[in-house]
């Protein structure tokens, strides 16, 4: 019996460990739930905004890391008014796209927040990280606000630092 639940207990963390682990909040179902089709006639203005995330950072020396979660923030800050955000792009330290999160239009309500999270073990990204959003706004109204807030544990060491979104 002792050897069947040692064999019962292997096998439970092999199978455990092929599984794929999800590292960043990519759920399409949450995206597609928010996506809208804006008319071309629509007058809104348009922009993009460039936000800087680190996915590691360096301790000690150049040769070892820390790896970080990410969150990243993308804010309405319009207390009447919908946004749109039109396409996310996530590029790692060598300006190499890792990802798409979303390239159909989504809205966020007023004064609405949505999240994307890169998670510590996602790695990909880089300690130089980036995201450039496109969005779309109506005309006289605030930019979206964007921010990444990392954050790393390790017994009772703790590191967190803010980054804040760039129109380009």
């Amino acid at each position: 019996m002792k050897n069947f639940l040692l064999l019962l207990s292997v096998c439970f963390v092999l199978v455990a460990c092929n599984g794929k682990a999800e590292v960043s909040s990519i759920n399409p179902i949450n995206w597609n739930k928010r996506t809208i089709l804006l008319p071309k006639s629509n007058a809104l203005v348009t922009g993009k905004t460039y936000l800087s995330v680190y996915s590691e950072i360096y301790g000690l020396t150049e040769h070892r890391t820390q790896g970080l979660t990410a969150t990243v923030s993308i804010r309405n800050i319009n207390p009447n008014d919908t946004i749109y955000i039109n396409k996310a792009e996530y590029f790692n330290t060598h300006g190499e796209l890792i990802r798409t999160y979303f390239s159909k239009t989504v809205f966020i309500k007023p004064l609405e927040t949505i999240e994307i999270i890169i998670d510590e073990r996602d790695k990909e990204g880089g300690s130089g990280a980036n995201f450039v959003f496109d969005w779309s706004i109506s005309e006289g109204i605030h930019d979206p606000f964007f921010e990444a807030v990392m954050i790393s544990t390790s017994s009772q060491q703790g590191i967190s630092f803010t980054t804040q979104g760039l129109k380009i």
